[in-house]
């Protein structure tokens, strides 16, 4: 199957039609692409597993066109859903919530709770609009990746994955490049189990609360493994004048070394050195591309400088720390 046009509402309705019958389909969202399949077709949720050799009981977040449609998967819908809900969506915010008795097992990895997202990326929202009038009421779509690998961000790093063969949306480069925060809605106090472009702060100021950190009575999350995001090439993570040291008595290219870093190189050294964005939104829509060049340039170890120590930096550091947990 070709590579098809987000532009055009024909396309995006061959997309919903493909849904509606159980095909999968990779749609472009303002985070990353992701693999879809109808979220209350277990059959067609089975086909994303098989596809990204994802395990089973690893849950997937649905995505949703609007709050109505969410309802048709979550049993409740807390105070603290409503808020982020309220303030984010559409939008890069997941919510984590108690899953509706006999609906999306599949989907939700068999867990008694479901992640649940309305993307606010056009063509993504057109097709949900859409596959909902076919009666779908939400799409199941990870990243569109091997399970563990780097994110995709554009449909060429789709089909690189998966073939000309899968049935892709094309909705250009991710606006944002990093997977949307997850939240945890399912207790008195919100969780945060995987941080995203819009940090910490702004997503307390909507709730009205601080949000907890991750521990070990959460829900499991997509996302949240901690290896995950991964080049083929090793990703190494240093300060900055640990990076420096590393470079001044290693080859880089005797070692196949690619660094990502805001700072220049040491002069007289040779390698592969891409400069890191010193904003953090720029850095995030960039990251995954980023290792994806390394890789495809050959590169063998990618040494990343670490990102600063602040808010807005949560999802890159988190990111980047589990690429080199692989």
């Amino acid at each position: 199957m070709p590579v098809i046009s987000g532009d055009d509402e024909r396309q995006i309705d061959r997309a919903a039609r493909a849904l509606a019958g159980g095909e999968l389909v990779a749609l472009p969202t303002e985070t990353v692409y992701g693999l879809g399949a109808r979220a209350d077709d277990d059959a067609a949720v089975a086909r994303i597993f098989r596809a990204k050799g994802r395990p089973s009981d690893h849950p997937l977040i649905v995505h949703v066109a609007d709050q109505k449609s969410a309802l048709a998967f979550a049993a409740s819908w807390p105070d603290s859903a409503q808020r982020l809900s309220q303030a984010f969506w559409p939008g890069p915010v997941t919510l984590i919530l108690p899953r509706r008795a006999g609906v999306a097992e599949a989907a939700a990895g068999g867990h008694t709770t479901i992640g649940l997202r309305c993307p606010s990326h056009p063509a993504a929202h057109a097709l949900l609009v859409r596959a909902a009038a076919l009666g779908v009421a939400g799409v199941a779509a990870p990243s569109a990746n091997r399970f563990g690998r780097v994110s995709p961000t554009r449909a060429e790093h789709v089909v690189g994955e998966f073939g000309p063969d899968m049935l892709v949306l094309d909705g250009g480069a991710s606006q944002l490049g990093i997977e949307s925060c997850i939240v945890d809605c399912t207790r008195d106090v919100p969780v945060l189990l995987r941080p995203g472009v819009i940090d910490r702060g702004a997503l307390e100021l909507a709730l009205g609360q601080p949000l907890r950190d991750r521990d070990e009575d959460a829900p499991r999350a997509p996302g949240t493994l901690d290896a995950h995001y991964a080049p083929r090439a090793r990703v190494r993570v240093f300060s900055a004048a640990g990076l420096r040291d590393a470079l001044a008595c290693t080859d880089p290219a005797r070692v196949g070394v690619a660094v990502y870093s805001p700072t220049e190189p040491p002069a007289g050294v040779e390698v592969d050195w891409q400069p890191m964005p010193t904003d953090a939104g720029r850095a995030a829509h960039e990251l995954f591309a980023v290792l994806r060049a390394f890789d495809d340039r050959g590169a063998r170890e990618i040494w990343v400088e670490q990102p600063p120590d602040s808010p807005q930096w949560e999802g890159v550091r988190d990111r980047l720390h589990r690429a080199a947990a692989s």
